[in-house]
């Protein structure tokens, strides 16, 4: 049985920069997160805590979805069922932390919606540290783990960082559709913007026409 990357080196890894080791460190500051949440009072602070979380689990799934679950599917002989899995994970975290944005705080079922969330980021971490990245690694060699270690980390850093029903869990979709949502997701977090949800629409849809025919002229030029 593969042996789960949660007690292995960092050299065992693949180094600092192996798409496991980079796995290993986001999971380990999503636990630190969930543990700060806990012992705070209700406040602002509590309230920066949850959103940090937030859009640390947010921009870490994205990554995987776009760039690590195909090449565990591409990898891994049972990769399919592995990531389908995951996925039907973040798909539950996402509607429910779509719920609790939409809550006050200090409803009691925010609240409990919260510690759903936090119970599932957890087994989403068990799922992945002690199933399905053992497996990748018994499939690539450290220079492979690195190269994609660099890919992931592009990805995380302009990823959404709040749950958006429209973006699907499987590329291309959700590599295109995700761009004009990141920069929007990264725009609030920084800016405190809220633009209205009839506003975000028309924005979402014109840059992702944009995005869309760019890249349907890319193909065309390249089969000339």
């Amino acid at each position: 049985m593969p042996r789960t990357i949660e007690d292995q080196t960092t050299g065992e890894l693949g180094g600092h920069g192996s798409v496991l080791a980079r796995q290993r460190r986001d999971h380990a500051e999503m636990d630190r997160l969930m543990e700060r949440y806990r012992t705070l009072a209700d406040g602002e602070e509590r309230e920066r805590v949850l959103k940090q979380t937030v859009q640390l689990v947010f921009s870490h799934a994205f990554a995987e979805e776009t760039v690590l679950w195909p090449a565990v599917r591409r990898s891994v002989g049972d990769g399919e069922a592995l990531t389908t899995r995951v996925e039907e994970e973040h798909q539950e975290i996402n509607d429910l932390v779509a719920d609790i944005e939409r809550l006050s705080p200090g409803d009691p079922e925010r609240e409990e919606k919260v510690q759903r969330v936090f119970a599932l980021i957890r087994q989403d971490i068990r799922d992945e540290e002690d199933l399905v990245l053992p497996r990748l690694q018994e499939a690539m060699d450290p220079e492979q783990l690195r190269r994609l270690g660099t890919a992931w980390e592009a990805v995380r850093k302009s990823a959404p960082t709040h749950p958006h029903p429209v973006v699907p869990r499987r590329p291309p979709g959700n590599a295109v559709l995700g761009v004009p949502l990141g920069i929007y997701d990264r725009a609030r977090d920084v800016l405190g913007l809220d633009v209205p949800a009839a506003a975000l629409k028309r924005i979402f849809t014109g840059l992702t026409g944009v995005l869309l025919s760019g890249a349907v002229l890319a193909i065309v030029r390249r089969r000339r």
